[in-house]
């Protein structure tokens, strides 16, 4: 139990160590590692491979027994059977309640009943491409698409990495004290119950310095706790493959932008016996593009005159006090007394940084 403990210890110190000292690194997994460890793949850019699914407000990846919620932004469904999907884990427990990144997800809409940590997974994708089933065992293969080798005897080739010394893991098997990792590309997959000892080389699973070699490993597939494993019978050194360059993923989708809207005016709304010569004060959320106001404030009367008159059309002028975020509209000429005016901002005007501000009217009555 204290041999598990300090190997957990070790996996977290190691993958907090490259965390902060290198850009997160893609991980090659399943929906059950995900579902398994949330904490570990928080924000990290993921490769999964599964089954396009509808769910009740969009697109699951089913993966084996287990499935995971898609943001699909603005990314095409590759259609049936397996597919390929690249995106960014969240863990919507872990973010702060209104994170702009989940703003699209059902999940994520109620800020008095935020899911726990670990409790509501959703992967923000960025791409999504159809891929054919495993037919040969690489060690690739086995990360993604363990369910097609589970039990079966296995070669595989790859680099060693001790006992998850790098963190490529998100936790260990504990099988024996020899366990160690072996990675390939952006995947990775633990051996067990073999030391990784041969004619020639004896390597140990705690020293950094071993690590980098190659091994040629066979035995068979398992899967543990998310994890997959092999149960060793043979090693040998190997030489590095000739790898297929791997394609960075696109960057992931920006957080929607924030909108702006209306937090104050004075009158306010359904306000009587306002001042003939008052003005109009519209205070927003968010700063604004003063050009986007252009032709997108309107005033008007609600109603028409009493019988017999006929009411000019509103004129006014309005300014933009930038550092107060603030709308001022200014009439040329009092209204009518007595009449009820509609102040409508329409849609089009933009903040500073082009979101959207949403339409907005307000209602009020003057005096005599």
């Amino acid at each position: 139990m204290r041999r598990r403990s300090l190997a957990a210890v070790a996996i977290l110190l190691a993958a907090t160590a490259i965390a902060g000292s290198q850009p997160a690194v893609r991980r090659s997994t399943t929906v059950a590692a995900v579902r398994q460890y949330p904490s570990y793949f928080h924000l990290q850019n993921v490769l999964l491979h599964g089954e396009l699914v509808e769910g009740g407000s969009g697109f699951l990846l089913r993966g084996g027994d287990r499935d995971i919620p898609l943001m699909m932004n603005d990314v095409k469904g590759a259609g049936s059977g397996l597919v390929e999907v690249r995106g960014q884990l969240f863990d919507i427990g872990r973010l702060e309640p209104g994170d702009p990144r989940v703003r699209a997800y059902p999940g994520a809409q109620d800020a008095t009943n935020w899911p726990r940590p670990g409790e509501d997974l959703v992967v923000n994708v960025s791409n999504v491409t159809t891929v054919p089933l495993a037919t040969s065992p690489s060690l690739r293969a086995l990360a993604l698409q363990p369910w097609r080798f589970e039990g079966q005897a296995v070669t595989i080739v790859g680099e060693f990495r001790g006992r998850n010394l790098f963190g490529d893991q998100p936790s260990a098997p504990g099988k024996s004290r020899f366990d160690f990792v072996l990675r390939s590309a952006d995947a990775a997959v633990w051996v067990t119950d073999l030391r990784p000892r041969g004619r020639g080389f004896d390597l140990s699973v705690e020293a950094r310095v071993d690590t980098g070699r190659w091994l040629q490993v066979s035995g068979t597939v398992q899967q543990d706790r998310g994890m997959v494993t092999i149960s060793g019978t043979t090693v040998n050194t190997a030489t590095a493959p000739q790898e297929s360059a791997i394609e960075d993923d696109a960057p992931a989708p920006p957080p929607p932008l924030e909108p702006g809207e209306v937090v104050f005016s004075s009158p306010t709304e359904g306000e009587t016996d306002v001042a003939l010569a008052g003005t109009v004060r519209i205070q927003f959320s968010r700063g604004l593009d003063a050009a986007s106001l252009a032709d997108r404030i309107r005033v008007s009367y609600v109603g028409g005159p009493p019988p017999g008159a006929s009411s000019p059309a509103l004129e006014f002028s309005y300014s933009y006090d930038a550092a107060n975020r603030a709308v001022e509209i200014r009439f040329t000429r009092p209204p009518e007394p007595f009449r009820t005016l509609r102040v409508e901002l329409l849609e089009g005007i933009r903040t500073f940084d082009g979101a959207p501000v949403r339409p907005w009217m307000l209602m009020y009555s003057v005096g005599g």
